[in-house]
């Protein structure tokens, strides 16, 4: 294949971003480079407008950079002269100039997009969207004094179907290049619904039907969310409530598939790494927390987990189990893991002293020198970023607290069933943490006061259908003293086997996501194929090349709805 691979840039105009930091004000926009790294899409980052013009870049996205009439003046020559303009709810400041006037913010809404991806989108939830309106005149001009303009997709007021809002996307022909501004701001809608869109300070709003009391007078993950109880839930055959789509997820294929068609009708590719390995068509997890603490609960659940075949993540809160067990737990080639605990009523509290405390005795109690991975009691959270900043500084790379404390939140409650490296608040200029966030859907499958086995299908069909992996919690307590959790274990996992999912450990996911994230372009090989390569743990990575149509007959594959060459990386 001679396509030649685009150059992406994302503007993030640093003295502008110092502005808002010394107001104590966020630059999520920025997040857009972590979705891209996460697709294997690598970038250059331009740290002023004036950059743009030496940049080389083909596609650039424009993150964060101040309205001004001069950033207006060279984002226009950039595409005049072939380049690709993207922005995520601004560009206000060429507004006037494409005939159109910025509109007020409406959030949250709900977007139709284009069927640009491969099955089905559901109508997305986003949470900051600015459309823009027709200028007056704009209609009646007929001189061509305005940008030609399309609009893809449309923006819904408040609900699924409800008033128009405008197009979600816009596109103006510019010169030999365009402007493509998309009125949601795609990476700050990620952010918050990953992370929510405030500190947890307080508790959160219940459910109005009591089947999410988290009102309860403790401060967790699930206190934070950004979806609606009404709208973004769907009921099993037997009653049971939960939140039906990885909206993130979703937004995160708009946005990356928008750019490679982007790159693809300027003559260009832009290769993408596919989530998993070679011959891994879907990945799933078990993780247990041990909290009671007795002997008999972990020699049960080694027994069912054997005779599963799988390897689990055990996380263990102090005083754990006897070490024999420890023994055991590693040579069934499980993983150990950490259960902090920061609750009040077992005398804990929320302090880095602490959570260093309860770690340092996980490691002597198992005798391990390392520990890969956390989930927090009770999803126990506080604040914005303190769990992330504790799990760097004491060499944990991945947390798992994110899900649901409540029978009626399970599912896809933050948006997301794929790894993500999660964004720090304005006091820390929004810096990425080096922590892997792999939340989870459900725990105890078939409890008598939790979710039954009804939502695990639409679980595993939304974790397939946007590449993720399917995280549920099975506690060693329940796996022991309620048998109906013990055979939900197993019937999840011949579940999941059927539809092709395999079973890693929290660990492991984070080494493959660690992993391939270090493929890179290395050339051309024999015949001008492509070669790619990345870290030796790398090997088996696939990675995806868009194609034009005219050249649809040579594909491998298709992704993001595009035709793909499929390239697998080797030694």
């Amino acid at each position: 294949m001679n396509m030649k691979l685009a150059q992406v840039g994302i503007l993030f105009d640093k003295s502008y971003a110092e502005r808002h930091w010394r107001y104590g004000l966020n630059t999520f926009e920025a997040y857009i480079g972590e979705i891209l790294g996460h697709a294997g899409i690598p970038c250059v980052w331009l740290n002023a407008p004036a950059e743009l013009e030496a940049s080389g870049c083909d596609i650039v996205i424009v993150a964060c950079a101040e309205e001004t009439a001069r950033t207006a003046e060279l984002l226009w020559r950039y595409a005049e002269s072939g380049g690709r303009v993207v922005s995520y709810g601004g560009l206000d400041c060429l507004a006037r100039k494409l005939g159109y006037r910025a509109a007020p913010e409406r959030a949250p809404g709900y977007a139709e997009l284009p069927a640009w991806a491969d099955g089905a989108v559901p109508p997305l939830r986003w949470l900051q969207a600015k459309p823009w309106r027709e200028a007056w005149g704009r209609e009646a001009a007929d001189d061509g004094g305005f940008a030609p303009a399309t609009g893809f997709g449309t923006l819904h007021r408040g609900r699924p179907g409800g008033e128009p809002a405008g197009a979600a996307l816009q596109r103006f022909a510019v010169g030999s290049g365009s402007i493509d501004r998309w009125a949601v701001d795609i990476a700050s809608t990620v952010v918050g619904l990953q992370q929510g869109t405030k500190p947890v300070l307080a508790d959160g709003i219940p459910a109005g039907d009591g089947t999410a009391p988290v009102d309860e007078g403790t401060l967790k993950a699930d206190d934070c969310i950004e979806l609606d109880w009404e709208l973004d839930r769907l009921e099993t055959e037997t009653g049971k409530r939960y939140f039906a789509y990885p909206y993130a997820d979703y937004w995160r294929e708009a946005a990356i598939g928008h750019l490679l068609r982007l790159a693809v009708g300027a003559g260009l590719t832009l290769p993408v790494v596919d989530y998993w390995p070679e011959g891994v068509e879907g990945v799933a997890m078990f993780s247990h927390d041990s909290d009671i603490n007795l002997d008999e609960h972990a020699a049960r659940t080694l027994e069912v987990l054997a005779e599963c075949g799988i390897q689990t993540t055990w996380c263990m809160i102090e005083p754990g189990y006897d070490p024999s067990y420890y023994v055991k737990i590693k040579e069934a080639g499980h993983e150990l893991a950490f259960h902090y605990d920061a609750l009040a009523e077992d005398d804990r509290i929320w302090d880095e002293a602490e959570f260093n405390r309860q770690l340092a005795w996980l490691k002597e109690a198992a005798d391990i020198d390392s520990v890969a991975s956390n989930k927090n009691h009770y999803t126990r959270i506080d604040g914005w970023g303190d769990l992330f900043a504790w799990c760097e500084r004491s060499g944990i790379g991945i947390d798992q607290t994110r899900g649901p404390s409540k029978k009626g939140n399970v599912g896809f409650l933050f948006g997301t069933c794929h790894p993500y490296f999660p964004i720090a608040w304005a006091d820390e200029r929004n810096r990425l943490y080096n922590v892997l966030e792999i939340g989870f859907l459900t725990q105890d499958i078939d409890h008598w006061g939790l979710a039954d086995f009804s939502v695990v299908p639409p679980f595993l069909e939304q974790v397939r259908r946007v590449g993720g992996f399917a995280h549920f919690l099975s506690h060693q307590n329940q796996i022991h003293g309620q048998p109906a959790v013990a055979a939900a274990v197993g019937r999840i996992v011949a579940e999941a086997r059927s539809r092709g999912f395999v079973f890693w450990t929290s660990e492991r996911i984070g080494n493959w996501e660690r992993a391939r994230r270090t493929v890179a372009f290395a050339g051309s090989g024999e015949g001008g194929a492509l070669r790619f390569a990345g870290a030796p743990e790398a090997v088996g990575a696939v990675v995806w090349t868009p194609l034009g149509e005219a050249e649809a007959e040579r594909a491998e594959g298709r992704r993001f709805g595009l035709p793909c060459a499929k390239y697998i990386v080797s030694n």
